[in-house]
């Protein structure tokens, strides 16, 4: 397992023709997650379908933001600018949980009419149809199953979705991995480089993606902070401290980074154009020491999204959890 190039929050689909069921799904649910909540399945094959179009749009922006790195145009403006504009990147339906158990139409008949849809989907299943969720998820066609009957059926649901929610789609995964190099890529694979990024980015980042040039993580908070995460190898550290040395860095400063102790923004600057020296600020170890070293940097206000295009403002504007007839 390596860590998920790409995270954001998105909605999560509850399909379940028991009304006072998915009533009392939205009041134990995570009041950080949008939530959405289906009785029957036509209306929510529908509002998943309306997405897709959405979702292509969204993948072909990804990708050719790439496109422009490529031709020379820095990563992390871009990404950015992204999050500035995007506003409605987190409406889409990342999990759709579905009951196995309805009279129109039974829960893998409703999955089936969302083949092309790209999210993942989770089964709730009564003690009769273990076998059928078994082999739906041994073909491939659920991601989970869930007993209905299960005592602790809410923490099993909370449990099984945040793990979704975590993982990149594979689309994504794609596009951001072309800009990593192959010792980079390896990196992000060592279990506990994985470990520690993992528990920093679910600390400090509602969304994130890792870039290749300059090496690191992009992330923006639940409140719309964007912050840098600086990955150094130790093979690194003598160019940085060069290239610090030359804008401008204190010698003390520079032979900090030299020993590993601290890091220059020095790549972030001149992604984004700013004027004036470096930031230096404290390292450490992500893992094992003598793996990569790393650094949180503030993104200056004069380059940040505005807050107001974070996850928390757009939740904030969303209506009440309600049943969708």
């Amino acid at each position: 397992m390596s860590f998920s190039l790409f995270r954001r929050p998105g909605s999560v689909a509850f399909l379940d023709d028991d009304a006072d069921y998915l009533d009392m799904l939205a009041l134990v649910m995570p009041q950080a997650w949008h939530v959405k909540l289906f009785v029957h399945p036509s209306a929510c094959i529908q509002s998943l379908k309306a997405e897709m179009p959405f979702w292509d749009a969204d993948a072909w922006t990804q990708q050719e933001m790439v496109s422009q790195w490529r031709d020379g145009r820095p990563l992390i403006p871009q990404v950015l600018d992204y999050w500035s504009r995007a506003s409605e990147r987190h409406a889409f339906t990342r999990v759709c949980v579905v009951d196995y158990s309805m009279p129109a139409m039974d829960g893998m008949q409703a999955l089936g009419q969302l083949v092309d849809w790209p999210g993942a989907r989770v089964l709730l299943t009564g003690q009769a149809d273990e076998q059928i969720a078994v082999s739906a998820f041994n073909q491939g066609l659920i991601d989970q199953f869930i007993p209905k009957q299960a005592n602790d059926i809410s923490r099993r649901l909370v449990g099984a979705v945040s793990q979704l929610l975590r993982v990149s789609h594979a689309r994504h995964a794609q596009t951001w991995r072309a800009t990593l190099q192959p010792h980079q890529d390896a990196l992000l694979r060592v279990p506990a480089v994985e470990r520690a990024l993992d528990d920093l980015a679910s600390r400090v980042w509602a969304e994130y993606v890792v870039i290749g040039q300059p090496f690191g993580v992009l992330g923006m908070s639940a409140a719309g902070q964007a912050t840098w995460l600086q990955l150094e190898l130790p093979g690194t550290l003598a160019s940085l401290a060069e290239l610090a040395e030359l804008q401008g860095v204190p010698a003390a400063d520079v032979a900090r980074i030299r020993r590993g102790e601290a890091l220059a923004d020095v790549e972030l600057g001149q992604s984004l154009g700013r004027d004036g020296p470096p930031v230096v600020r404290d390292s450490e170890w992500l893992g094992d020491p003598g793996t990569v070293l790393a650094t949180l940097f503030d993104i200056p206000a004069s380059h940040a999204p505005d807050p107001h295009c974070g996850y928390q403002s757009w939740l904030s504007r969303q209506p009440r959890r309600t049943l969708h007839s």
